[in-house]
């Protein structure tokens, strides 16, 4: 089975996060996104991805060549100027000849990705949509459909009283490659709003896989955070985790005696703590990092390589690679990163 990874956002409303690296490249407890997604598919029977890119398509493909094997073959395909969602699946329309499985790869979910092929071939659906209820629909595109569970209609952010459906659009499609040939080529084109209602009127079978449980894109850094803290709550089942007393330790952790590590919390491979350090709750510790002396971090996302110096204070921040935070310095509700400019981002 093969799947079509869109990877090709900016990642706007992410920043300063996303201003060194892609949007799925972001760490999700210790791992890229797009990492753990593979990851997850490959238990899901995928054996080979295709990841389609623009904004720093370089930044991945150098990270995956440099990986140990995921068992997982893995193409690219690159965007010269972006293409819209649908412009992006039909410019990897060559490396698909079977069903295939097309995400959004700023999603974290638990949808089962074997159940929903399977649902696909059971409804022998030409296009199935897996989607999520919601309370409120006014700001999404909605999908109605039959007692079958096939799609009869798509409506864009209704009002009150115009759509009985609470279901809409959760990123993760399956496609039989025959649809392809409705997108037209080095076109930007819209998935959801140009290419579905087509297919509709067009009569090809649409079927809706309905899941319900953990969903999440990623779209902001509030929501960044919130993942973290849902996966340290054992609300989502997207990062398999082992723990004591909700504390995950990677390899070769070192804590000195007097510090103290309060769960639920992770700390990655290789991150030393101090005497008298104090890491947690709800905090996440990427590899090689080092929690200097009497220094507190609490309901805060830390990435690889940093350190933290004597004294400090961190609290519901993120703080991304290779930062230093220095000695007695306090960094609150604020996204820490190399230039310092970026600190200035407030999280509520």
């Amino acid at each position: 089975m093969k799947a079509l990874l869109l990877a090709g956002g900016l990642g706007t409303r992410l920043r300063p996060l996303t201003d060194d690296l892609p949007k799925p490249m972001v760490p999700i407890m210790g791992r890229p996104l797009l990492e753990r997604i593979i990851l997850n598919l490959k238990k899901s029977g995928v054996d080979e991805v295709v990841i389609s890119t623009y904004y720093k398509s370089q930044y991945i493909e150098d990270y995956f060549n440099s990986k140990e094997d995921l068992g997982v073959k893995i193409h690219y395909i690159t965007e010269e100027s972006p293409l819209g969602t649908g412009g992006a699946i039909k410019n990897a329309e060559k490396f698909f000849d079977d069903t295939f499985l097309i995400l959004n790869s700023d999603i974290v979910s638990d949808i089962d990705y074997a159940d929903l092929i399977k649902y696909h071939k059971r409804r022998r659906a030409q296009v199935t949509i897996a989607s999520i209820e919601v309370r409120d629909t006014s700001q999404y595109g909605v999908i109605e459909f039959d007692k079958k569970g096939f799609i009869t209609a798509f409506k864009e952010k209704p009002k009150p009283g115009e759509s009985n459906s609470k279901y809409i659009n959760a990123g993760v499609y399956v496609f039989e490659p025959e649809v392809l040939k409705e997108v037209p080529e080095n076109t930007v084109v819209s998935i959801e709003r140009e290419t579905y209602p087509k297919l509709l009127e067009k009569g090809y079978r649409m079927a809706i896989y309905k899941f319900n449980g953990y969903w999440i894109d990623i779209g902001t850094i509030d929501k960044y955070k919130k993942v973290h803290e849902d996966i340290l709550k054992g609300k989502s089942r997207f990062v398999s985790t082992t723990s004591s007393r909700g504390i995950i330790l990677g390899d070769n952790v070192k804590i000195h005696p007097t510090a103290k590590v309060i769960g639920p919390a992770y700390i990655g491979n290789n991150t030393e703590m101090d005497a008298y350090a104090t890491v947690g709750p709800y905090t996440v510790i990427g590899n090689n990092c080092r929690i200097g002396q009497e220094s507190k971090v609490s309901q805060s996302v830390l990435w690889d390589n940093v350190k933290v110096c004597r004294f400090a204070r961190l609290e519901n921040a993120v703080v991304t690679s290779e930062c230093i935070v220095e000695v007695n310095m306090e960094v609150k509700n604020t996204v820490f990163t190399a230039n310092r400019l970026a600190s200035t981002t407030l999280i509520t």
